[in-house]
């Protein structure tokens, strides 16, 4: 595999992680008080519209394969999106993407608990590290309904990652994320229509913002993992932090404290390390077990 392709998946990753950041941004500006239900179910539904042209891409064969494990991440997905709403919309952007991070950490545990897989030490240090740095950046007197909020979406995240393995090997990405919306979009609109809040035309630039770019995020994680071993370039996943410091200092004035930054670098730097170590381990596989051809 030539270095250009690798350059060429870290460039993707890059611009997907600024684009995940747009999206939040787009919830950020939000008005205060905005229907967050309405909201969840205004931005489902767009994304489920953004993704028909590419219907091409479902496996018509096996169209609800998987009906149940579809249905639960869907709804897990659902409850992570009301989160990230409201932790972004009372959290600086920088210290709510410093939160969403816990979730490769998340990952780890759940797959040692589910999937007995082994934690190397670099592993556990990892995790160890990461959680004491989500209290720095958190602090005990700062904990409230938003913090809570932004773990949640983390857990959420982790979730939905780990149940990835139980989905059909024959569908596309594509064909998971459609079902997915497609699977949300009742629960949405049951909540909306419970939540009784009257139509509110603003929430329709942040919400059409927000699907585009976060679709936009998807596609390139597509793009980007389709070239590459994920070993290889999952540390440029973390520039989202960077891009999350940046816009939130230009755009909503929120400097990043002493707190922020130590703690940023306890959940990443391990995690960076992490990548690493597999990145290492599977070129020694590659030299001892060389693949044919």
């Amino acid at each position: 595999m030539s270095g250009k392709t690798v350059n060429s998946a870290i460039f993707l990753l890059i611009i997907g992680n600024a684009m995940a950041i747009l999206s939040d941004v787009f919830i950020k500006m939000l008005e205060p008080g905005a229907p967050i239900f309405q909201f969840a179910f205004l931005r489902c539904v767009l994304t489920l519209f953004m993704l028909m042209p590419l219907a091409g891409k479902l496996n018509r064969k096996h169209l609800f394969e998987g009906f149940k494990v579809h249905a639960v991440r869907a709804h897990i997905h659902l409850v992570g999106i009301l989160c990230m709403v409201v932790a972004l919309g009372n959290l600086p952007l920088a210290t709510a993407n410093a939160v969403f991070y816990a979730a490769p950490m998340l990952v780890m545990v759940m797959a040692a608990l589910l999937f007995s897989e082994r934690l190397t030490p670099l592993s556990v240090t990892a995790v160890f590290s990461g959680f004491l740095g989500i209290v720095l950046i958190l602090r005990p007197v700062e904990f409230g309904w938003a913090a809570i909020a932004a773990l949640g979406a983390a857990f959420a995240l982790a979730i939905n990652a780990v149940m990835v393995r139980q989905l059909p090997k024959q569908q596309t990405t594509v064909h998971k994320l459609f079902l997915n919306y497609l699977l949300i979009i009742p629960a949405a609109g049951a909540l909306a229509f419970w939540e009784g809040a009257a139509w509110d035309s603003s929430m329709l630039i942040s919400a059409v913002g927000s699907a585009l770019f976060i679709l936009g995020y998807n596609i390139t994680v597509l793009l980007a993992y389709r070239q590459v071993d994920a070993n290889q370039v999952t540390s440029a996943e973390y520039t989202g932090l960077i891009w999350a410091v940046i816009i939130g200092w230009i755009g909503f004035g929120e400097v990043p404290d002493l707190w922020f930054l130590a703690g940023s670098a306890m959940i990443v730097i391990p995690l960076l390390l992490v990548g690493l170590s597999s990145r290492q381990r599977n070129h020694r596989m590659l030299r001892t077990y060389p693949t044919p051809g």
